[in-house]
């Protein structure tokens, strides 16, 4: 269980990540239209969805142990 834990958590951490460079990339500008924008938000909210998925499934399987 502790490595399976540990394991989600490095998950959360590149998701994490990601997004981060996501954000600055379109900080930057580097969208090059607002077709591309989009994309990238919906690239953004995908793994923010997943992000929470994993977190929501960390405490079940936390709680499952108790």
């Amino acid at each position: 269980m502790y490595q399976t834990k540990q394991a989600l958590d490095v998950l959360v951490q590149q998701i994490d990540q990601k997004v981060k460079q996501i954000e600055e990339n379109l900080g930057a500008k580097s969208a090059k239209d607002f077709s591309e924008y989009c994309e990238q938000c919906g690239v953004i909210t995908g793994l923010l969805t997943a992000r929470r998925n994993i977190i929501d499934l960390t405490k079940n399987m936390e709680n499952s142990d108790e």
